[in-house]
């Protein structure tokens, strides 16, 4: 190693656009997960589902923020569109300051338009096929969030769709992280979104005993690292991150937040929706990505965890963390505010990893209790906010399939 960089054009984080469980934009999403605020609530769309509560995305207005033509599109690429807004409007580029044949847009996300094709699924069994809207395929497919924020916002680099299951958000940083080292792009807006709460999945994944059942609690329930964690919470919403270089970013005067330094991803090649429970393919991202930023794992300060609030997942998670950084690395998950956003998990949580780095606070994990159920003691933080000087710091996500994928940030 040879130190941060590894000698290559640093890339950095210029802008931040959220929608999440905690809040419609940035500012209110950052201080509902500082307060440890969870966001979970008996939703009325869940209504005889096994598990009726969820961590919806509440505050937003969709024809308020984008107009009429967010009739025309799934919620999962609304979510998309109105952080990627927020995202470039917080990097304030001037005119001609990106070529737009050099931004790229790479958005993830697990299940993409769910519930367009639910809906048009009833309308078919009612009327038949030509009960089904024409727009039915161009509002579901994955790709569209992306292709749509590129289409709006006028950017004619590569737009591609991602998918790792609940890693795609992180994914798409790695894959955007490769494109502005390589050259390919000058400016990439990369992250992740998913709009998939409704009774099928929450019924799906009940079913998979996936889903935490503390229906007299729902605020208590997502849970991580507790030793009375016993599931996820279903969240939804989007976040996108600015990526350039380092030099374009000085030359228009943008501070940036933090620095994408690293990134590592893997396959357990274990089982499909089952953790390995050495944590083996985990911590060969990990490795990965600390190698691709050129750094040790000692030089870490901060650990943002995927940490779901599932038995085994955090279990598996925490014993990881524990060998890898020691039991004095302060440890968080956003979790217990937002629940789990799937597919735009990963890059909300790097969103908020890299405000962590540029404000010096560590969010506390919500609802953490006490360490037990398999979770060695780690430092996990909790109570309120910590402040903390943050030089790095590594955002985890993890996937069913076995997906699993490490951003490491810094500071620029």
């Amino acid at each position: 190693m040879s130190g941060p960089g590894n000698g290559r054009p640093e890339v950095v984080v210029t802008g931040i656009g959220m929608v999440t469980p905690a809040g419609a934009d940035t500012a209110t999403s950052w201080k509902a997960v500082c307060a440890g605020l969870p966001a979970a609530a008996a939703d009325p769309r869940l209504a005889g589902a096994p598990v009726d509560f969820s961590c919806a995305v509440t505050a937003f207005d969709a024809e308020a923020s984008l107009g009429v033509e967010a009739r025309r599109m799934d919620p999962f690429t609304q979510y998309a569109l109105a952080a990627a807004r927020e995202a470039v409007a917080d990097a304030a580029p001037a005119d001609g300051d990106w070529d737009p044949d050099r931004v790229g847009v790479l958005i993830g996300t697990a299940v993409a338009g769910l519930g367009t094709w639910q809906e048009q699924a009833r309308r078919f069994a009612q009327r038949g096929a030509r009960g089904v809207n024409p727009l039915t395929v161009p509002k579901a497919i994955g790709n569209i969030a992306p292709a749509t924020v590129a289409l709006e916002v006028g950017l004619r680099g590569p737009a591609l769709g991602v998918a790792t299951a609940c890693a795609s958000g992180t994914t798409a940083l790695g894959l955007a992280l490769d494109l502005l080292r390589a050259d390919r792009c000058d400016v990439v807006l990369a992250g992740g979104t998913e709009a998939v709460v409704s009774p099928l999945v929450s019924a799906a994944f009940d079913r998979l005993q996936a889903l935490s059942r503390r229906r007299d609690d729902p605020a208590g329930a997502s849970r991580p690292f507790d030793r009375r964690r016993d599931g996820f919470v279903l969240g939804e919403g989007a976040a996108v991150l600015v990526l350039e270089r380092t030099a374009a970013a000085r030359a228009r005067g943008r501070r940036p937040y933090a620095a994408l330094l690293g990134y590592g991803e893997s396959s357990d090649a274990y089982h499909l929706t089952a953790p390995h429970p050495e944590g083996a393919g985990a911590r060969l991202a990990l490795r990965r990505a600390l190698d691709d930023a050129g750094l040790a794992a000692s030089d870490v300060a901060f650990v943002n965890a995927h940490a779901t609030s599932t038995p085994q997942g955090d279990a598996v998670e925490a014993a990881l963390v524990a060998d890898l950084f020691g039991p004095d690395t302060p440890v968080t998950s956003v979790k217990g505010v937002t629940g789990h956003m799937m597919g735009a998990a990963g890059a909300a949580e790097a969103a908020f990893t890299a405000l962590s780095i540029d404000r010096g606070v560590v969010p506390p994990t919500a609802n953490f209790e006490e360490a037990g159920a398999g979770v060695p003691e780690i430092d996990v933080v909790h109570g309120g906010p910590r402040r903390a000087d943050l030089p790095y710091a590594v955002s985890n996500s993890f996937g069913f399939g076995g997906h699993n994928a490490v951003v490491v940030l810094g500071r620029p």
